[in-house]
C-alpha cells in the first residue's frame, strides 16, 4: 500500500474511533447527572402513572448500552430526538442554527485566513523591524483580550458610540445575504481578532525555520526579491503547520463562538446550546455536543490528511 494512502487511511479511522468515544463520553456522561427525565418533562405534580407511561415511551426503562446504541444510531440517521422544553425535533431546529453560525464562520474564516497568512509573511520578510513588531505587537494585543471584552468593546464603539453597525445580530429566513452581512459584521469583527494572531504567528515561525534551509541561500544568491524567495520557495514548503494551525481556528470559528453568539444575540448553535443548557435540555445538550465535536474531530483530521499531502518525501516514496 502506498504510504500517503495508509496513512491517509489511518488517520480516517482513528478519527471514527475517536467520535465513537466521544459518543460515548456525551451519552453516559449525561446519563450519570442527577435527575429523572420523566419528571423534568411532566412536572413534580405528574402521577407515578404517568412517569412510568413517559419512561416506557421513551425506552428509559431498557438497559443503558441499547439505548446508547438507539441513541447513536438515531444521530447517524438524523433522527436526534425532541426538545423536552418545547417537543420541537431538534434535527429540524438544529439545521437552522448550525446553517446561521456555518455563515458567520464562513465570512470570518474568509477575512481571517488571508489576513493572517499577509501579515504573516509581512512579519517573515521584516523580521525583527518595526513592521514586524508592530504587526506582532497589535494580533498579541487583539488576542490577549478575552472574547466578551472584545465583543462588549466592539458593541459599544461601533454600535452605541459611533452607530454604524446594529448591535444585535438577528438573521432570519428570508432575509438578503447583503443584510445578513449587515447583520454579522460586528461578531466577525470579533472572531477575526480572536484567531487571527495564531495564525498570524504560526505562519511567520514556519517561513522563518524555512528561511534557513540551504536551497532559500540559494535563490538569494540568484538575486530573487526577498518577497518573490518568501512567496515562491519559503511558503510552499512551510504549508503544512500553516494548515494545522489554519484548520484548528476554523474549528474554532464553529466550535468556540458560544460567547461571541450570546454576545451579539446571534441565532446560532452557540446561542442554541445556551438557551437549551439553562433549561436543563439534555437531549439538545448531548446533540449539540456530538455535532460540535463531530465538526472539530473532522477539521482536525481534514488538517492531517493536508499535511500528509504536502509532505512530497511521501508523495514520492524512493
Amino acid at each position: 500500500m502506498h504510504p500517503v494512502v495508509k496513512l491517509v487511511t489511518q488517520r480516517l479511522a482513528l478519527g471514527l474511533l475517536l467520535m465513537l468515544a466521544v459518543s460515548a463520553l456525551i451519552f453516559f456522561g449525561v446519563e450519570a447527572l442527577p435527575g429523572d427525565t420523566a419528571q423534568a418533562m411532566l412536572g413534580q405534580s405528574a402521577t407515578p402513572e404517568a412517569l412510568a407511561n413517559l419512561r416506557e415511551k421513551m425506552g428509559l426503562n431498557e438497559p443503558v448500552l441499547w439505548r446508547y446504541g438507539h441513541w447513536l444510531y438515531g444521530f447517524l440517521t438524523g433522527d436526534m430526538g425532541v426538545a423536552l422544553t418545547n417537543g420541537e425535533d431538534i434535527a429540524k431546529s438544529v439545521g437552522g442554527r448550525l446553517g446561521n453560525t456555518l455563515f458567520l464562520a464562513f465570512w470570518a474564516a474568509l477575512i481571517s485566513v488571508p489576513l493572517a497568512i499577509l501579515l504573516g509573511l509581512l512579519a517573515a520578510r521584516y523580521n525583527g523591524r518595526w513592521p514586524d513588531r508592530l504587526i506582532s505587537g497589535v494580533t498579541l494585543a487583539t488576542i490577549s483580550l478575552p472574547e466578551f471584552v472584545a465583543g462588549y468593546l466592539v458593541l459599544y464603539f461601533l454600535a452605541v458610540k459611533l452607530q454604524l453597525f446594529p448591535a444585535m445580530s438577528m438573521v432570519f429566513p428570508g432575509m438578503g445575504v447583503f443584510e445578513r452581512l449587515s447583520a454579522i459584521i460586528l461578531p466577525v469583527i470579533v472572531l477575526v481578532m480572536v484567531v487571527l494572531a495564531h495564525m498570524m504567528r504560526m505562519t511567520r515561525a514556519a517561513i522563518l525555520n524555512v528561511m534557513q534551509s540551504a536551497y532559500i541561500e540559494t535563490a538569494e544568491l540568484k538575486g530573487l526579491s526577498p518577497l518573490t524567495v518568501i512567496w515562491r520557495h519559503a511558503f510552499p514548503n512551510a504549508i503544512a503547520p500553516v494548515v494545522n494551525v489554519v484548520m484548528l481556528n476554523l474549528a474554532y470559528l464553529v466550535v468556540g463562538v458560544v460567547v461571541v453568539e450570546v454576545v451579539f444575540v446571534y441565532p446560532g448553535m452557540g446561542q442554541y446550546l445556551v438557551d437549551h443548557v439553562t433549561k436543563r435540555d439534555l437531549p439538545v445538550v448531548q446533540a449539540c455536543g456530538m455535532i460540535f465535536a463531530a465538526v472539530y474531530i473532522g477539521l482536525n483530521i481534514l488538517a492531517d490528511v493536508v499535511s500528509i499531502l504536502a509532505n512530497p518525501r511521501l508523495r514520492h516514496p524512493k
